[in-house]
């Protein structure tokens, strides 16, 4: 009788999942499906980091729920994420939206200031702005982290959400849906030996989110942080 095969000790749980649980999706489901369960259409939208990965996908569910102007910001080619938002709007049966491709490095303010310059005179307003850009440096202990690498994961998770929040907003408060999505992570919320940069820099990310909304609490309908894993 053949025997049972062996089971890999379970161990002890990582840490993540006891913040998490069991309830982790790796896809939509129909009570957020962009397709059936949203309806963005006139809206105005502009998502950074958008080349691929979170961001090109939040720009494909963006298209799906209708969305009419959608910008894409990166510092690398975006053409692909332009072709796939505009499949994905006629694969939903949604109107083409305009769609408006971005060159903007969230590290470099003059980059960031003439990408809103640009969408200014284009479009003229914003109702959504996701501040998805975000980059993870290598896990090193402290002494042996590099600090060209820690500091880049702070001037683009932190720095560069200030730098386009700041841009963006007097666009944002002229009118409309006057939200904000600042993609954080939940690696804010636990300790991780050698993530100091990524996990410190997502926390502060969350409270700046906290702080712009009480900033301007009586004129931004929406300031929150979406934390992933």
């Amino acid at each position: 009788m053949a025997s049972e095969p062996q089971q890999p000790s379970a161990g002890p749980p990582r840490k993540v999942d006891v913040f998490t649980g069991d309830v982790i999706h790796h896809d939509t489901y129909p009570e957020i499906n962009p397709k059936t369960a949203s309806n963005c259409t006139g809206k105005a939208v502009l998502i950074t980091g958008a080349s691929k990965g979170l961001g090109k996908a939040l720009a494909i569910g963006y298209a799906e729920a209708g969305a009419s102007l959608i910008a894409v910001a990166a510092r690398s080619n975006v053409s692909s994420t332009v072709t796939s938002i505009i499949e994905a709007a006629k694969a939903a049966g949604r109107e083409e939206p305009t769609v408006l491709a971005l060159e903007m490095d969230v590290s470099s303010t003059p980059s960031v200031k003439a990408a809103a310059e640009r969408l200014t005179a284009e479009w003229g307003r914003l109702d959504i702005l996701v501040n998805n850009a975000g980059y993870m440096a290598p896990f090193n202990l402290l002494l042996d982290a590099d600090d060209d690498e820690y500091m880049k994961a702070w001037d683009v998770n932190y720095w560069g959400t200030y730098r386009v929040t700041k841009a963006f907003l007097p666009l944002l408060l002229k009118g409309g849906d006057k939200t904000i999505v600042n993609m954080s992570s939940v690696a804010a919320h636990f300790m991780g030996a050698g993530g100091g940069a990524y996990h410190i820099s997502k926390f502060a990310l969350i409270r700046f989110t906290e702080f712009v909304q009480d900033e301007y609490s009586d004129q931004v309908k929406s300031s929150r942080f979406a934390s992933l894993r």
